[in-house]
């Protein structure tokens, strides 16, 4: 095997690529937006992702990307702090970093790209596969053929789309939603998230790196055909669920209104039985999406590396990506299980809930 189609140029397209390359094959990376694009969202790179930033010689850039948070502090009804809890960072767990998406996705990019060929401004439309390659369909550029397809092209994989099927049959929504957006200022409290919380409902302010970044994170129902691209919808479901909510949330509403930077989806976990069709098969969040907490990035670092690793060297392909699975799956899993905990900590459902969850955040401090 030696060429690779990499869909999605993003954590864990480009850290594929980087390692593909070192372990002699080629790998050829194809983006559908025209340039590096990804949210300013702050995600930890921590547990098994670490090593693999180190041994790609990216920690020093990504410490100097990182954010300088270091605590949250937690608002009670009337607005004022209830509890404020450190960071891992700040106590004293250096290993870990928080780095704006968009800057990790860079970082790796261009340590990525002296190795690979990215194609920006184009997407996969058709895949074709036998028992040794895939031809491949592009929406601009000329057919090729590739020993092997992998997606990293996210929760709304197009490959998983094209060669697994309809992605209601894999995405499995979580109970909430989130969505963010840059504030255009620098934050009031330039080393501390802040999270306020009413039932179903948190509201959060990220300093970022001095550009404040705001987070809606609520409670609610699959909504039937949600268009993840239209937006005018995203806002209003939004509006409409922090409508009655205090503190500084109708300013941010406002906000809300006038920005283009805005994203929004669903929580969701993705699950499929195996990550492989054939010469096809997925990794990052195509693969096994983890939303909340940021463990989603690290998790794509880590079975990029592991995908690459498996395919090194002349080993019968299904077998590569049988072993990719079988080690790569269990961390996956484990985070999987937390989302729950993760969730009731982050937006708790009752008044009760909140009480019960600052009570343990004062015990942290």
């Amino acid at each position: 095997m030696t060429a690779v189609l990499i869909s999605g140029a993003g954590v864990a397209g480009s850290t594929l690529a980087y390692w593909l390359a070192r372990h002699g094959l080629h790998p050829t990376v194809v983006e559908r937006s025209r340039g590096m694009r990804s949210s300013g969202n702050p995600v930890d790179v921590r547990g098994p992702a670490v090593p693999v930033a180190e041994a790609m010689g990216i920690m020093p850039r990504l410490r100097e990307a990182a954010t300088a948070t270091t605590a949250m502090s937690i608002l009670g009804a009337d607005g004022a702090q209830v509890a404020r809890v450190r960071t891992p960072a700040a106590r004293g767990r250096r290993a870990e970093v928080e780095v704006p998406r968009s800057d990790l996705a860079t970082i790796l990019y261009e340590a990525a790209r002296p190795h690979a060929e990215f194609v920006f401004d184009d997407t996969i439309t058709a895949l074709r596969q036998d028992g040794a390659g895939v031809d491949v369909v592009f929406d601009r550029a000329a057919p090729r053929r590739f020993d092997l397809v992998v997606g990293a092209d996210g929760l709304h994989s197009t490959v998983r789309t094209l060669a697994f099927g309809q992605e209601r049959d894999y995405v499995h929504h979580l109970g909430l939603y989130v969505a963010t957006l840059p504030l255009g200022r620098p934050a009031g409290r330039p080393d501390e998230v802040i999270l306020y919380n009413t039932p179903g409902r948190l509201v959060s302010i990220h300093p970022v790196r001095g550009a404040a970044l705001a987070a809606f994170i609520f409670r609610g129902p699959a909504i039937p055909d949600l268009d993840y691209r239209d937006t005018v919808r995203h806002r209003q479901i939004v509006r409409d669920a922090y409508a009655t909510a205090g503190w500084e949330t109708p300013r941010l509403l406002d906000r809300l209104d006038r920005t283009e930077e805005f994203y929004f989806d669903a929580v969701s976990a993705v699950r499929l039985p195996s990550w492989s069709r054939g010469r096809i098969t997925l990794v990052g969040d195509a693969a096994s999406c983890v939303s909340l907490l940021g463990d989603g990035s690290s998790l794509a670092l880590a079975g990029a590396r592991a995908l690459a690793d498996a395919l090194a060297g002349t080993r019968d392909t299904a077998d590569a990506l049988r072993d990719y699975e079988n080690r790569h799956r269990r961390p996956v899993a484990a985070k999987q299980r937390n989302v729950g905990f993760a969730a009731a900590s982050l937006v708790p459902k009752t008044r009760l809930g909140i009480g019960t969850r600052n009570l343990a955040a004062k015990l942290l401090r």
